[in-house]
């Protein structure tokens, strides 16, 4: 199978690697010409064989990038080609391209691509949304991709089934890390637990809660105990946020989801209004001590 691919970042040139070690033709192109196989898109596209369908997969972020992407692509591609977005699009973003591309003939897939950086080695989790008959345009590539044979990658539905279940795996990760970061934190304020990283070790092998993502907090509390050398600041990459608009849309109770997305919130600010507010009103009603701006919270506050 030859396959285009488009943009080549930290998973994207991975992927590259990887469908080459499987035997596959990729042409690569990123905006980073050191990085990239081709001058252009026009240029991927040419080099793509035309006695078969033309398969060309987006790895870009999501958004104006990926638009972008895709209106190029509506000009360059013919009758019978497949556009593949393995970026985190929403899945509402995968609709409005399936229908822009179909008015020229051209499928349409979305994928969503679980793995990071840790893919190229142990292999991609793969979540594909769109027809049967363009899925099976991507299979090898799919098969490329994926941990084994037969785990890895479903065809989870219609266009726009690949990316939402991808949206679902994110929200379940933020309240899986928020749990693990709790407990944690539980873990250190104590005073009767000496060795954290021994006990977080511990629970990787035969307890209920073992999981990828323990090994890789294990692996970061080894490189850095205490956890000293990071800050305590979150990012949401979006499908959080979607994940919980799309209970609401749906009348589904996400409590640990939400409480999750909203704890990343709380990480990005100096200062909580919303508590400070809290500690104004104790003030008020009980005549509860407040802290002044400028107080350590290491000093007990004054209780005049």
């Amino acid at each position: 199978m030859h396959i285009g691919l488009v943009g080549l970042g930290k998973m994207g040139g991975n992927m590259r690697t990887r469908l080459r070690n499987a035997g596959l033709t990729v042409v690569g192109y990123d905006r980073d010409q050191e990085l990239s196989d081709v001058a252009s898109l026009e240029d991927l596209v040419r080099q793509l064989p035309d006695d078969a369908p033309k398969v060309v997969w987006i790895m870009v972020p999501h958004g104006d990038p990926t638009h972008a992407t895709v209106d190029a692509l509506a000009d360059l591609l013919g009758e019978g080609d497949v556009v593949v977005d393995g970026g985190n699009s929403r899945w509402t973003d995968d609709e409005l391209h399936a229908e822009q591309l179909s008015e020229r003939g051209i499928g349409y897939v979305d994928c969503g691509v679980s793995g990071g950086v840790w893919g190229l080695e142990n292999g991609y989790a793969l979540m594909a949304g769109g027809s049967a008959e363009d899925v099976a345009k991507v299979q090898p590539a799919f098969d490329a991709l994926r941990p084994g044979p037969e785990e890895g990658f479903v065809h989870a539905g219609r266009v726009g089934a690949g990316h939402f279940s991808k949206m679902v795996h994110n929200g379940i990760e933020y309240a899986m890390m928020q749990a693990y970061a709790e407990g944690f934190e539980l873990l250190e304020k104590s005073d009767i637990v000496d060795n954290v990283t021994e006990v977080f070790d511990s629970w990787r092998v035969g307890t209920v809660v073992r999981s990828w993502l323990l090994d890789l907090l294990v692996k970061a509390l080894q490189d850095d105990p205490g956890l000293s050398q990071i800050r305590g600041y979150a990012e949401d990459s979006g499908e959080g946020r979607w994940t919980v608009e799309a209970a609401i849309d749906n009348a589904v109770p996400v409590h640990t989801i939400a409480a999750a997305l909203f704890a990343r919130f709380t990480s990005r600010q100096d200062e909580s209004p919303a508590m400070q507010a809290v500690a104004a009103m104790r003030q008020q009603f009980g005549g509860h001590a407040v802290r002044a701006t400028q107080e350590s919270p290491d000093v007990p506050p004054a209780t005049d």
